[in-house]
């Protein structure tokens, strides 16, 4: 994985990683991170999905331990309405490397498709990147990591729903709880269609 992102240092001097998280849920925004390779190997990184809650926080605190270049973006819910989610995952990506502090030569990014970075760099798409990709492995940590915080943040406004447990995914427990209090502010209402 290290040595992909390693081997594309012949052709380009800032290779970013960007991935996203949050597609899926019935609740809350979604997230990109865009992380800068710097040559600096952390042992354990791999896709967020395959790593455990506790191991990703770990990962998270390295990364930023070894002052690793990142940014984060996000698209509120009201955004994810308006846009449909993959827009809205694209322009997630577009905020997280806007928040970087340089422009890179090189974006790649995690999937089929990518935004319209608007930023000059060249661009590629890796089916399964963040399983390939040392960096854009890195940003789906950021991202994750990133999401699941503000997730349990914001359990505590809205008990019912124990986003601190299902982060707004659809598990039954939380879809019994839209059933019985309702949706609230941060649910995406296109997503509860089937539901309600």
């Amino acid at each position: 994985m290290y040595d992909f992102d390693l081997n594309l240092v012949r052709d380009y001097k800032i290779i970013c990683g960007v991935d996203e998280v949050g597609r899926g849920p019935l609740a809350g925004p979604v997230y990109s991170a865009a992380v800068i390779f710097d040559f600096k190997e952390i042992e354990g990184v791999n896709d967020s999905k395959k790593l455990s809650p506790k191991k990703r926080e770990s990962l998270f605190e390295k990364i930023i331990e070894n002052n690793v270049t990142f940014g984060v973006g996000e698209a509120s819910v009201q955004e994810i309405e308006n846009l449909n989610i993959l827009n809205a995952s694209h322009l997630s990506m577009v905020r997280a490397v806007k928040n970087l502090n340089v422009v890179p030569d090189l974006i790649l990014v995690d999937g089929n498709s990518a935004p319209n970075f608007s930023c000059g760099s060249e661009v590629r798409t890796i089916v399964k990147g963040d399983s390939i990709s040392y960096v854009i492995a890195c940003a789906s940590i950021i991202a994750k990591v990133s999401r699941d915080k503000f997730m349990c943040d914001v359990s505590e406004k809205f008990p019912f729903y124990e986003f601190e447990k299902n982060k707004g995914y659809g598990t039954k427990s939380h879809i019994d709880s839209i059933k019985k209090f309702g949706p609230c502010e941060i649910h995406r209402m296109s997503f509860l269609r089937k539901i309600l």
